[in-house]
């Protein structure tokens, strides 16, 4: 890797990593784009991870956002898709400092999740503590499992 970075320039090799984090989304999606129609590949910069759980009542969504302010998060859901959107602005650098190392993405990003039946639209919550974001996404009521009590004659 020491390698190619000194075959790169920064911004080669940045670019490389945007590239490959878009490829690695393509592929995570299964074929299937969440993107909406408006929306370019070209417009986001790096894209955070997530985990995607279910328990009982709800499906959760955690976002890995370290450094990012709650008011630089947006989420909206539409037409079953639920879009997690931001941006992390690039740190400035004092006179006399340079990188040797800038690992940290930043700029726009943006995920996209489609967002099953079963879940409750209206009552969708979200929270940022520590630099994770988790969104629940209630279950209608239908949709929980139920116990049924056999009893035996």
């Amino acid at each position: 890797m020491d390698l190619m970075r000194t075959l790169l320039s920064h911004e080669d090799f940045r670019e490389l990593e945007t590239m490959s984090n878009r490829l690695n989304r393509i592929l995570s999606e299964g074929g299937k784009s969440t993107r909406r129609p408006d929306e370019t590949v070209a417009g986001v910069d790096w894209m955070p991870v997530v985990d995607i759980l279910e328990t009982n009542d709800n499906f959760q969504i955690h976002v890995e956002l370290p450094g990012i302010e709650k008011n630089a998060v947006k989420l909206s859901i539409e037409k079953g898709v639920l879009l997690i959107s931001g941006e992390r602005p690039q740190g400035t650098l004092s006179e006399g400092m340079r990188y040797h190392r800038n690992e940290r993405p930043y700029g726009r990003f943006e995920r996209a999740f489609r967002v099953p039946d079963s879940v409750d639209e209206q009552k969708l919550e979200a929270d940022l503590q520590n630099g994770i974001l988790t969104v629940r996404l209630p279950k209608v009521e239908k949709a929980k499992p139920k116990s049924i009590h056999i009893s035996v004659a």
